[in-house]
């Protein structure tokens, strides 16, 4: 017996030394990479797996056996060689072009790119157990790389005007106009995509507080708290002292709101009413503060004796956060001024201790539920191959119909099939090109939201609608929600099965249709409940032959601006378990229902999912994503360039906006769902400084619109339409139309680099930091953006500017599409702006082909097209044709023409053509023209070459 116990131990200590672990922890190497057994730490087990070679997956556990739930966002399985290698303190896990060393005594891992530089270092890692709704779960951090310079990009579409994330927070909580992606990318080429369906905060993992968390707050007269005086009217109606400005949620203005009489909802009916706050703010702790102020409404602040937000505005029912920070010095008290205007809308003040500049400029994820600290960290030579990791992993972005890259109009919304149907006559018969338009919500009866039928009187023949509008060459797309009224067989039939959150028809919450309605969302989270609602839609709205899904309200926003605590109560229980493990995640299993039932019934036909929110993954349900119910200011159009920058390079391209923003102010509207065209004669506020105002917001959107990835007009309120929003024979509807047609004169050059996204992970709109690594100033533009690779594009986001600074990225040259000016990179300039131009660049060295203006993507494919090459560098481009509406794509069936200039010999060679595909045009012509300084891009029809092309190289001298 004493012999066999001194035998086992041996085993034991044999099994540990082969391990490498005689001084510091354990590990084992496994079939797909290693598990390590750290001596300290808030983890049991740190495991990684070899994704690829250049992706390493690491799962953190607090307990071995604790059951891990399986990952939403990934669709990737380990595979790649790899070796392990070991010290007495550590253990590497080296792939082809990255490696992982494990320390033995921490678990904490530092990540090697494959030139063996350092990029990601683990500083700590926090694993802490949490109760949800009566079961055991983990909150995670992972902190690396405190004190960084580098730069951060990604983590979703963000309202902030956010580019370079070094130093900043954000909170990934999916909302109507702000969409986490728990996806973040780094100049030093590497990615972290943090797999965590939960609320999860980059940067500060402590969540902003209201003021009196942190500050003192006192009035005007030193008392605890701030002053508070409400005015109707201009008349001072009462003075209070309250403790903070907490009128964040509905429930926070029924409970707070003084009772006075003369401030009812009754009393105040049509009178201005105005809050105004007080006080001083004082903090224990030096340094810089950041706050937000969460408003909708009318809002000022002042802080100090600085002016932040001057009367900024929001749609009432739908408030966010306005960032800033302030300096405090300890116990010195700091002004504050607020003036709220309210008519329906919510305000709130936030606050956050500041960090050490260590912790402040780090790479910090947290989260609030999970079952392990679980991550992929992905090494490349450059930020789009990083993007190209994320899909790997994520899942590959199919290719969109070519139609959806031409012009959508939509419209909150045709109330009949007439008015849809007149919009896109007007369109035809004005020559104005376009491929899609939208019916949006309520083609249904009042009572039958989610029964998916139609409202009789409204839309006698849905068929014949959808099939007039194929006939004049266009496409469909209808609104879809997870919404469904309690009263419908849909909703009966998911609550049967128990996959349908219940909780907000026992709250007795009606929605804002007629008298209001009982309502819910489906929980998609599992496959019977996905097959059940694509089965709906299947019965009823799929064998129309509509075109695209518009997935709206797919954060799910189940009742609006209900507290946090009250939320989470209307989005659970899951499948999976509680709503909070899976709280972001809805949209992606949500088109993953659409897609998933499409692909088996049209499996030949490329689809489009156009969907509110989105999540790591969602680009493989052939889904697009828009930014929600934005409003028509400068400021907000501003805000949408680095939210559609920061949501292409969380690796999802295709990616749009309401153009001239969904809602607005009064000071904009009629009375009616017209127009301020109207708004005078109507009972309006406008005036015809308003008009004038509206109308340059709205033609400098439009500019914008063009060169975005999905060219998409929507809003509510006022018309759309060109024919709507600007007057006939006006300069404006003239500029409108031209970009519009210059939309698909890019056509060519525009779809070619679309097919980039599934053939080589690519991005359509592109932050500087891609194309630009060692222009360290680039990488902090936040207005500007590249289109492809050749487009360098410059909103004009500021009212009556006629001019503005534009900054041209190093290492290259760079040309004024309208003058061919010709500038060197690495400097900023001003640049004019006329009204009827968005400034824009190409870059030297560009391969750019165009096409004619046609009146639909495809109306004439064996049209001539124009190769412009802008010399002084050289360049490339890989011209792209298939059928451009099914999935032959996937079976090879496509071609390509590489085009390739030679500066030094001044050659342009036109290569041989690779592919083929069904309708191919076999033959025909190139015009060839060489842009040099001074030759403007907009003399469309001039060209230096005329080449017939039949398949076969050919060189055209410059």
């Amino acid at each position: 017996m004493k012999a066999a116990k001194i035998l086992a131990s041996v085993s034991v200590l044999a099994m540990v030394m082969s391990a490498g672990a005689a001084l510091a922890g354990s590990f084992e190497k496994t079939a797909t990479g290693i598990v390590v057994k750290p001596d300290t730490g808030a983890a049991k087990e740190v495991r990684l797996e070899v994704m690829s070679d250049s992706i390493i997956h690491v799962l953190a556990v607090d307990d071995p056996a604790r059951q891990q739930m399986p990952s939403l966002m990934t669709v990737a399985t380990p595979e790649g060689a790899f070796t392990v290698s070991e010290t007495k303190k550590d253990v590497t896990l080296k792939t082809g072009k990255a490696s992982a060393v494990v320390s033995l005594e921490t678990g904490l891992v530092t990540f090697y790119n494959a030139a063996g530089k350092p990029v990601l270092t683990e500083k700590q890692a926090a694993i802490t157990p949490v109760t949800i709704e009566g079961q055991s779960f983990v909150a995670t951090r992972a902190q690396f790389n405190t004190g960084t310079k580098e730069a951060f990009y990604g983590l979703g579409q963000h309202q902030n005007a956010q580019m370079n994330l070094n130093g900043e927070d954000v909170e990934l909580r999916q909302h109507n106009m702000d969409v986490g992606v728990p996806f973040v990318l780094s100049d030093m080429n590497y990615g972290v995509l943090w797999d965590n369906n939960s609320v999860t905060r980059f940067g500060n993992p402590t969540r902003y507080g209201l003021l009196s968390r942190d500050l003192k707050l006192t009035t005007e007269d030193g008392k605890p708290g701030l002053t508070a005086k409400y005015y109707v009217d201009g008349k001072l109606i009462l003075t209070r002292v309250e403790t903070d400005i907490n009128y964040q949620y509905l429930k926070d203005v029924a409970e707070y709101w003084p009772k006075d009489a003369a401030l009812s909802k009754a009393s105040t009916q049509g009178k201005s009413v105005k809050v105004v706050w007080d006080g001083a703010m004082t903090s224990d702790q030096d340094g810089v503060h950041k706050l937000r102020m969460y408003s909708s409404d009318y809002a000022t602040l002042k802080v100090g004796d600085k002016t932040i937000f001057d009367n900024i505005w929001r749609q009432g029912w739908n408030p966010w956060y306005h960032n800033f920070e302030t300096s405090f010095t300890k116990g010195k008290p700091v002004k504050l001024h607020v003036e709220w205007k309210p008519s329906g809308g919510m305000i709130s003040m936030h606050h956050n201790n500041p960090q050490s500049e260590a912790d402040k400029h780090s790479l910090s994820l947290t989260s609030e539920a999970g079952t392990g600290l679980n991550y992929y960290f992905i090494a490349s030579d450059s930020l789009d191959g990083v993007i190209g990791g994320y899909r790997h992993l994520t899942g590959q972005a199919p290719m969109m119909p070519k139609w959806a890259y031409g012009f959508w109009q939509s419209r909150q919304r045709y109330e009949t099939q007439d008015q849809l149907l007149g919009v896109l006559k007007t369109y035809r018969d004005n020559k104005w090109p376009i491929d899609n338009i939208v019916q949006d919500w309520f083609y249904w009866p009042e009572d039958q939201w989610g029964s998916h039928d139609f409202d009789p009187k409204r839309f006698p023949d849905p068929k014949g609608m959808v099939d007039e509008v194929h006939k004049n060459h266009a496409h469909v797309m209808f609104s879809i929600w997870g919404k469904f009224y309690a009263n419908t067989d849909n909703y009966k039939e998911f609550e049967k099965k128990g996959y349908m959150w219940t909780q907000n028809v026992k709250n007795g919450t009606r929605d804002w249709v007629g008298a209001g309605y009982l309502n819910s969302h489906y929980s998609p989270y599992n496959q019977e409940a996905r097959d059940i609602y694509y089965r709906q839609l299947k019965d009823k709205l799929i064998p129309l032959g509509i075109d695209a899904w518009w997935m709206d309200n797919t954060e799910p926003d189940v009742n609006s601006n209900e507290r946090i605590e009250d939320f989470a109560k209307l989005i659970t229980p899951t499948q999976m378990g509680p709503g909070a493990i899976v709280h972001n995640a809805y949209a992606l299993m949500n088109t993953k229902a659409m897609y998933d039932g499409l692909k088996v019934d049209q499996p030949d036909t490329r689809q489009f999912i156009l969907t509110r929110s989105g999540f790591a993954g969602v680009q493989r349900n052939a889904s697009a994503v828009w930014s929600g119910d934005i409003v028509g200011t400068w400021a907000n159009f501003h805000d949408q360039i680095s939210a559609g920058v920061q949501m292409s390079m969380s690796g999802i391209p295709n990616w749009t906006h309401d153009i001239g923003g969904y809602a607005q102010e009064t000071r904009f509207q009629g009375s009616d769902v017209g127009g301020l065209q109207e708004n005078r004669a109507a009972g309006g506020t406008g005036t015809a400084g308003d008009l004038k105002e509206w109308r340059e917001l709205n033609q400098r959107w439009f500019q914008f619109g063009a060169f975005s990835p999905l060219f998409r007009s929507h809003g509510e309120g006022v018309k759309r339409e060109i024919n709507e929003i600007s007057p006939a024979g006006s300069d404006m509807r003239a500029n409108m139309v031209s970009y519009l047609e210059l939309r698909y004169r890019l056509m060519p050059y525009i779809y070619a680099t679309a097919s980039d996204i599934y053939y080589n992970s690519g991005t359509i709109m592109r932050g500087f930091a891609m194309d630009f690594p060692n222009d360290a100033k680039a990488k902090n533009v936040s207005d500007e953006y590249m289109f492809g690779k050749s487009f360098l594009v410059a909103p004009v986001t500021a009212y009556e500017a006629r001019s503005r600074d534009v900054y041209l990225p190093a290492g290259a040259g760079w040309y004024n599409y309208y003058t061919g000016e010709r500038f060197d990179g690495g400097a900023s300039i001003t640049v004019k702006a006329p009204l009827d131009q968005i400034p824009l660049f190409v870059k030297a060295g560009s391969v750019v082909p165009i096409g004619p203006v046609t009146q639909y993507v495809d109306e004439k494919p064996d049209a001539p097209i124009t190769i412009n090459v802008y010399t002084g560098a050289d360049g490339s481009f890989s011209f792209y044709e298939d059928d451009g509406v099914s999935n032959g794509y996937v079976r090879g069936e496509f071609s390509r023409i590489p085009l390739n200039y030679n500066d030094k010999t001044g050659e342009l060679t036109i290569g041989a053509r690779s592919g083929s595909y069904k309708g191919m045009v076999t033959n025909r012509t190139f015009r060839v023209r060489f842009v040099k300084a001074g030759v403007a891009s907009t003399a469309y029809d001039a060209f230096d070459k005329d080449v017939v092309y039949t398949g076969a190289a050919v060189v055209v001298k410059r």
